[in-house]
């Protein structure tokens, strides 16, 4: 299956427990209505045109409408202009230098984003255990 073009898509990595919930949280926030989200961890993932698998796992990518490839903090302000809630976000992300400076915080994060998966991934099924006894 092929993304829609009329609409941005979202690739993430849906094997990280922390980039779930928090694409979770947009869906739930009407972006399933706005936005196609592609799992790029899956095997029958749609090809991103323009993407390794290996880049499209390593950051975060948006692909607008009109073709354009966002890649890490750019990306998310582009998801954010297209989920209700988060556009005032998108806003300031979008005042000079903003941008520059949540890339070199996406950049700090991702080394330790593998730990803090884990450490997310555990926490969540601690939790489940403790909401099914």
């Amino acid at each position: 299956m092929t993304p829609p073009a009329d609409k941005p898509t979202v690739f993430f990595d849906g094997s990280c427990p922390l980039c779930r919930a928090e694409i979770d949280l947009y869906r739930r926030q009407d972006g399933e209505q706005r936005l196609c989200f592609v799992d790029v961890s899956q095997t029958d993932a749609p090809p991103a045109s323009g993407l390794t698998a290996g880049e499209a796992m390593a950051r975060f990518h948006v692909r607008e409408a009109d073709g354009t490839l966002r890649s890490g903090a750019a990306a998310f302000v582009a998801l954010w202009a297209h989920v209700p809630g988060w556009r005032w976000l998108a806003r300031v992300a979008r005042l000079p230098g903003v941008t520059a400076v949540l890339e070199g915080a996406y950049r700090l994060f991702l080394p330790v984003r593998p730990f803090l998966s884990r450490t997310f991934g555990r926490w969540q099924a601690r939790r489940a255990r403790r909401l099914r006894a």
